[in-house]
């Protein structure tokens, strides 16, 4: 089977597959930097979410306004022995049920009352060798790095979202995968 036939069929998958429907296990906020710290409740606007900020000029902005990581990938990383934690990676959102190898760019989900849309694969960068050296290549490969989803590191690293619709979020709500 090609790529091109792949992703037809994987894609053709996406309606009503149980693997896109999760839990917000933790929404989280720094002031800048990492760890980000687990809050009760978040407002999200086109600039992310209200409380959190940035150490660099080049983390954030409207492609950039919302990091998600899955909790089952960090799990996957901690298993290779990193001491990470929901909130580590420096991700806003710590998700549970969604399979990280199944979520693509331009896909567009409902987290709480917020559509949110992946933008972009997070490139892990040198702040996270704090956890451990090699982290970055634990979680990302030059296949990730060229858009290939068949890499098995695809997603480790997180997704970048920007905000279509705001709204709250809160711990144990939803976030689905929208048609």
């Amino acid at each position: 089977m090609t790529v091109s036939q792949r992703r037809r069929v994987n894609d053709a998958s996406f309606n009503g597959d149980p693997r896109m429907t999760g839990v917000i296990v933790q929404v989280n906020v720094s002031a800048g930097g990492i760890p980000k710290r687990a809050i009760a409740s978040a407002e999200v606007t086109e600039a992310g979410i209200v409380g959190d900020a940035w150490r660099f000029p080049y983390h954030g902005g409207q492609r950039q306004a919302v990091l998600l990581i899955t909790n089952e990938g960090i799990e996957e990383v901690v298993s290779l022995g990193f001491a990470l934690f929901p909130g580590a990676l420096g991700e806003n959102l710590t998700t549970r049920g969604l399979d990280r190898r199944a979520l693509r760019l331009g896909q567009r989900l409902r987290a709480g009352t917020a559509v949110i849309e992946l933008t972009k694969i997070r490139t892990p960068c040198a702040t996270l060798n704090v956890y451990g050296p090699g982290i970055q290549a634990a979680m990302y490969d030059a296949r990730v790095q060229s858009g290939d989803w068949s890499s098995p590191r695809w997603g480790l690293s997180g997704f970048y979202a920007c905000v279509i619709e705001p709204g709250i979020v809160n711990p144990d709500d939803s976030i689905a995968l929208l048609e």
